[in-house]
């Protein structure tokens, strides 16, 4: 430990805040700890520094981000503190740094009152890391522990375990880092016991802070539904094959024998999306229908819809090898893409949406909707069996985190704006925190 901390600090540190602390850190005397440094297991400083987003500063992530130092926030019986090693970069905090479509930090203030809540929002909804302090009620790790979070929290008693429910589904559910505060993009984060897993030892902390959000959401679109779940040799259609839910998709697609085409953004993405799983690929910017769906009483704007349409779907049966339409269609991209999806999607299949990238308005034809017995099925990150299940494939080897680039912790905004302009790499964007104590 304190060899790794001399020999960071031996090298430059210009740039980097934790250039500010020329010295090590001493527990009894620093109130907060240099980022090229760890505190001893368990030691938990009065301060941290976090990646901070304020009212004042909503608007492109790359403004909106800024490190500061802020009290590390005290925790709950039933909590945990992990100091973080490394950090997951998601949409969701794309979202938040702009305020849109409501400020985070508004909802929090209405939801608990401006009294019980920050006026900062400390983003972040993937994280490894290790334990640190633990609330007197839990039992499920110890200080030392290495883990993954998952990014689902919800209050302990809530009525739907009682009745045994789905916890997703209740109005208490909400997401770590993002509807819910001190997520990862800090040196320590506080989270509920219940949303720790082990950490896979064959990966590295930043490969294991890549995979649970995207990976956890993606399990449940696909296996979640058990009319619909995909089983072995199931046509399926995945859109943005070479981004982070994508890339996911493919992989479980592959660990249970589906057979996916892939939507991608161009050639050099193809094999990309080959290598994840995928048996076949499709270029969307080749195709000219996307948006919304034209009116149903237009009739040349409908027509010349539905012959491009017709083109995507007989391109797609050659991709898959077969004239089988999908019958689990994965969307995230939604205003510009439902109406295909819905369109291509299998008599009695389903078309799983979790976002909506591209916007809020999704149109479709109805009567190949109802006339097709076809379902329209929304959802939202997981419950703790789909993320420990999802989890214990990582463990097992079934699926292996795919990381497209690695930012400094001072890069918290730029990975944002890169995802928000749609140049983010291959793969997941991930931030080392703790991470730079290792270098």
């Amino acid at each position: 430990m304190l060899a790794t901390a001399v020999r960071s600090l031996a090298r430059p540190l210009a740039g980097r805040v934790g250039s500010l602390f020329p010295r090590l850190f001493n527990a009894a005397t620093d109130d907060v700890c240099p980022l090229n440094e760890q505190p001893p297991i368990g030691v938990v400083p009065k301060k941290m520094y976090a990646s901070l987003i304020r009212p004042e500063r909503f608007g492109d992530p790359t403004d909106a981000f800024k490190t500061e130092v802020i009290d590390v926030p005290e925790i709950g019986d039933e909590d945990v503190l992990i100091y973080v090693m490394a950090a997951g970069v998601n949409y969701n905090n794309v979202w938040a740094a702009r305020g849109l479509p409501v400020s985070v930090i508004k909802h929090r203030q209405k939801k608990y009152g401006v009294e019980n809540t920050e006026d900062f929002h400390v983003g972040g909804s993937d994280a490894s890391g290790i334990v640190y302090a633990t609330g007197k009620s839990v039992t499920s790790v110890k200080v030392g522990d290495e883990v993954v979070a998952h990014c689902g929290m919800w209050p302990k008693d809530d009525p739907f375990l009682a009745e045994g429910r789905d916890i997703v589904c209740s109005e208490n559910f909400g997401v770590w880092g993002y509807e819910e505060n001190w997520g990862s993009f800090a040196q320590f984060a506080k989270v509920q016991a219940h949303q720790l897993m082990p950490k896979p030892e064959q990966y590295s902390w930043e490969e294991c802070a890549s995979y649970m959000l995207v990976g956890a959401t993606v399990y449940r679109m696909l296996l979640g539904w058990d009319e619909h779940k995909m089983t072995k040799d199931m046509p399926c259609l995945i859109w943005g094959g070479a981004g982070g839910l994508g890339s996911h998709a493919l992989q479980i697609c592959r660990a249970i024998g589906s057979r996916a085409v892939a939507v991608v953004d161009d050639e050099e993405q193809r094999q990309h999306a080959m290598d994840n799983g995928a048996v076949g690929t499709l270029v969307w910017p080749d195709y000219n229908h996307w948006g919304m769906l034209p009116h149903w009483t237009d009739n040349k704007a409908f027509a010349e819809w539905t012959k491009e349409a017709r083109r995507f779907g007989n391109d797609y049966w050659e991709a898959l090898g077969s004239k089988e339409s999908p019958r689990l269609v994965m969307e995230h991209v939604a205003e510009h893409t439902i109406p295909t999806s819905t369109y291509l999607c299998d008599y009695g299949g389903m078309v799983v949406c979790c976002a909506g990238t591209t916007g809020f308005n999704a149109t479709f034809d109805l009567r190949h909707f109802w006339m097709r017995s076809k379902r329209f099925q929304g959802s939202h990150f997981a419950n703790d069996e789909q993320c420990y299940a999802f989890n214990q494939m990582v463990i097992d080897g079934d699926f292996k985190p795919v990381v497209g680039r690695v930012f400094d912790f001072e890069g918290v905004g730029e990975a944002h704006q890169l995802m928000m302009e749609n140049k983010h790499p291959s793969g997941k964007m991930v931030i080392k925190v703790g991470c730079h104590a290792l270098e």
